[in-house]
């Protein structure tokens, strides 16, 4: 809160704000005198008290914690439209090793789909040439922030000076931001329902490399809200038709009834990042633009 000349007190929309504000009372209640009251967590000021905020009848309060706060940066940024990129942690960038092999059939698949990185950061570098037209405020490139297929999706729009989003979440292993995350678009989550809301809220499409059961829980949720007519038919592309049509049947599906045969429809396959550009620039009538 800014304080005027002449002593008045303004947000920093310029709007009229009288009332003292919670960070000064922070402040102020950090340098009471120690006495047994003051040192009582009962003292504490309520949302400045971490043990608080993490009892179990604040979770409806964490939840909206978390939808709300990368809301309100995305919204600060001008953030209107996303590109998400969904995929495994444990594919390697071509030439290193596959750290997450646990035998050599592993080693050998894992550093086989390295293809699937350098795939990843192409289509993340002609999404982010296209957001580039719109000042980086729609087709901005998101993924879960860690490494394998997200750091090529960050990669790739820092390949062209883009920024780019990171929805990291707190997990044993695998979960810190990779380097390429634009800072101040790096998110931590502790709710996984709430980041794949943020996942969803602003796709424009939303590519599937081969991955886990974190992959496969994000692309059928995607694919379930669109089937249901929850979201928008928006592109819904997956690289790798030998991988997807291997671990699941999707025609399978359809035969025995559990789906309709044209659900089937609302999936794309693709192999290379310009398949998968052309399937979004198609679908937003995007003009294709000539190579100099």
């Amino acid at each position: 809160m800014a304080k005027m000349r002449n002593g008045r007190r303004r947000k920093s929309d310029g709007s009229w704000a009288p009332l003292k504000d919670n960070q000064s009372d922070r402040q102020s209640a950090r340098v009471v005198p120690a006495t047994p009251q003051t040192l009582s967590p009962s003292y504490r000021l309520a949302y400045a008290d971490d043990d608080f905020l993490c009892r179990e009848e604040l979770r409806p309060v964490r939840l909206q914690l978390e939808l709300l706060k990368p809301e309100m940066v995305l919204a600060e940024r001008g953030i209107k439209s996303t590109v998400v990129m969904f995929g495994g942690a444990r594919i390697p960038a071509p030439g290193q090793a596959a750290w997450a092999a646990r035998n050599d059939v592993q080693k050998r698949n894992l550093e086989a789909a390295s293809v699937f990185y350098e795939e990843a950061r192409a289509f993340a570098r002609q999404c982010s040439e296209y957001a580039a037209r719109f000042d980086y405020q729609e087709y901005v490139v998101v993924t879960g922030g860690g490494p394998g297929v997200m750091e090529a999706g960050n990669r790739g729009a820092a390949d062209v000076g883009a920024p780019s989003i990171g929805l990291n979440i707190v997990l044993p292993h695998e979960q810190a931001p990779n380097a390429f995350v634009t800072p101040d678009l790096s998110f931590n989550f502790h709710y996984f329902a709430i980041r794949k809301m943020h996942f969803l809220m602003r796709a424009k499409a939303i590519v599937v490399f081969p991955g886990g059961f974190g992959t496969l829980d994000e692309m059928f949720e995607a694919v379930t809200l669109i089937q249901t007519k929850r979201m928008a038919p928006i592109p819904l592309i997956l690289f790798g038709r030998e991988f997807w049509h291997r671990i699941i049947d999707f025609d399978s599906l359809a035969e025995f009834g559990t789906i309709a045969p044209d659900d089937v429809k609302l999936l794309s396959f693709v192999e290379t990042a310009a398949e998968a550009w052309d399937i979004v620039r198609r679908h937003y009538e995007i003009e294709a633009v000539e190579p100099a």
